[in-house]
């Protein structure tokens, strides 16, 4: 099965979101490589605001990056499941640290232009709802940080989990 990045957009002018909806998204994030799948709920990358879901798994690494070069905020909250969020400095130096959702009080974050930041799920079977300005354009949206490695390397599966033990050190 070739499981795509992202789904298709919702294309109604009314969508439900449905435990439905939710079960074929987590399906597909479990055979996914990436551990991840975003549906739109935008109708096409020029709208002016983005809204999406993204399934997501544990094994999934999102490498840290900002929107300064798009200039946007961006907003996440979790649905279902918990996230590790992190900020980090301009020299990949750990910021702040946040658990969102799960048991915890904090059930979003939102980030302004130029914070470098990523997260990744505690949970299996987590759902974040994200939205940020539009249009999208893949050359500007992210500025990927040189500190931390690409995505589907060895060295990003190292990077993840030295950020899941830095986190286990801090709580002891």
């Amino acid at each position: 099965m070739n499981i795509p990045q992202a789904l298709l957009p919702l294309s109604g002018a009314l969508n439900i979101l449905s435990s439905d909806l939710f079960e074929e998204g987590l399906k597909l994030s479990k055979a996914s490589p990436r551990k991840r799948i975003i549906l739109p709920m935008h109708k096409s990358s020029d709208a002016s605001m983005h809204r999406m879901l993204n399934f997501l798994q544990p094994e999934s690494y999102i490498r840290p990056h900002n929107h300064s070069t798009s200039n946007k905020t961006e907003s996440v909250i979790v649905i279902q499941g918990s996230i590790q969020f992190f900020t980090f400095f301009d020299d990949g130096t750990i910021d702040k640290k946040i658990v969102v959702g799960g048991t915890s009080k904090n059930f979003g974050v939102d980030i302004e232009p130029n914070v470098y930041h990523a997260f990744f799920a505690l949970e299996e079977d987590t759902i974040v709802f994200e939205t940020k300005p539009g249009p999208y354009d893949k050359e500007t949206d992210k500025l990927f940080a040189e500190w931390a490695p690409a995505e589907g390397t060895d060295d990003a599966l190292f990077y993840m989990e030295m950020l899941k033990e830095w986190e286990m050190e801090k709580e002891e």
